[in-house]
């Protein structure tokens, strides 16, 4: 049974950074495709980013895309989100999420919180 605790939410505000972590345990971190995925008030859960396993293939959401940066270090079990010119529209809930073959492993989330 794989466990993701995710850290690094806070309360940040517009054109500011943050920088999620998510780490793992009691898996093969390394053979897990990794994924960040977010819930804004009021709206579904949605795709933000995704890092394969050896985390030289990633995609992102037109979103986020050239906001956000995805990365992972296999030696230390852990993946992360930097996010840089946030907009209050980044307001949600992040969720990391590992994929043996789909994302079959979640995390409990961190608040991300972007102010005007």
């Amino acid at each position: 049974q794989v466990q993701l605790v995710e850290s690094g939410g806070g309360l940040v505000q517009a054109g500011g950074s943050l920088r999620l972590s998510c780490a793992a345990s009691g898996g093969i971190f390394s053979s897990y495709r990794m994924g960040w995925f977010r819930q804004g008030p009021g709206k579904e859960r949605e795709f933000v980013a995704t890092i394969n396993r050896s985390g030289g293939s990633t995609a992102y959401a037109d979103s986020v895309k050239g906001r956000f940066t995805i990365s992972r270090d296999n030696a230390k079990n852990t993946v992360y989100l930097q996010m840089n010119s946030l907009k209050p529209e980044d307001t949600a809930v992040y969720y990391c999420a590992a994929a043996p073959t789909r994302y079959d492993y979640w995390g409990q989330g961190t608040q991300v919180t972007v102010s005007s």
